[in-house]
């Protein structure tokens, strides 16, 4: 990502500091809710350092606290996982003859869903695509979210019992601060696509499962993209 301004690591670290701010407290707050449900502190950080992803993170959690058969949990996370197979060939197509995947599988690692819509967004606004910037950038907001856990986890079950509105807030950070990245790079091209994976996602979410709608939700808007494209 060279087009405007500096592509170095520093830079991208400099352009990740919106999603530390993110990350840090829903880190925290996930920290707090891993202990709360009973594990350690030092299985909650490994969760965030083998995972990495924050709603999962949390219905890990929860399918753990639950009692959840080993099997139908895996196949739970994985189903909501599969859409960060997409983030890596997306990227790459857009940044065309400039991509280099030389170290894709270490930046690739940190695509989450802010971190690629933060990227793509740069992408968008003229950059050109450099490894240096997304280890940076990705680098910045693990982290943040890895930092946010040690605290959250050292502070213990009862740090937010006091403040009831502080914890139900953490819970919005985290897609609202994905919303304010998908508004940042938003044009008339895209909205038929967002219009039709948001019905998608809330129709088969109401008649099926979150899983599924996540699933259909990308299958179709990927769909519409791909076709908008085409023509």
């Amino acid at each position: 990502m060279s087009g405007v301004g500096k592509s170095t690591v520093w830079a991208g670290l400099g352009a990740s500091v919106p999603l530390i701010l993110g990350y840090l407290p829903i880190a925290f707050s996930f920290g707090v809710a891993a202990t709360r449900s009973g594990m350690s502190g030092a299985e909650a950080l490994a969760l965030s350092v083998i995972m990495y992803s924050g709603a999962a993170q949390f219905l890990a959690v929860a399918l753990i606290a639950a009692g959840v058969p080993v099997v139908v949990a895996v196949a739970t996370l994985a189903g909501m996982a599969l859409r960060h197979l997409l983030y890596g060939p997306t990227l790459l197509r857009q940044a065309g003859d400039a991509a280099s995947a030389r170290w894709g599988a270490v930046w690739g690692f940190g695509l989450t869903d802010e971190v690629f819509g933060a990227a793509l967004g740069e992408l968008a606004r003229g950059r050109r695509f450099s490894e240096p910037y997304m280890l940076g950038l990705a680098a910045g907001a693990y982290g943040a979210w890895l930092a946010g856990t040690v605290a959250g986890a050292w502070a213990g079950g009862g740090a937010l019992e006091a403040w009831p509105a502080v914890n139900a807030g953490l819970g919005f950070m985290l897609p609202a601060l994905f919303l304010a990245l998908l508004l940042s790079l938003l044009t008339r091209a895209q909205v038929p696509v967002i219009v039709v994976a948001g019905a998608v996602t809330v129709a088969v979410t109401l008649v099926w499962s979150g899983t599924a709608g996540l699933l259909a939700g990308m299958v179709a808007g990927a769909l519409v993209g791909g076709r908008g494209r085409a023509d």
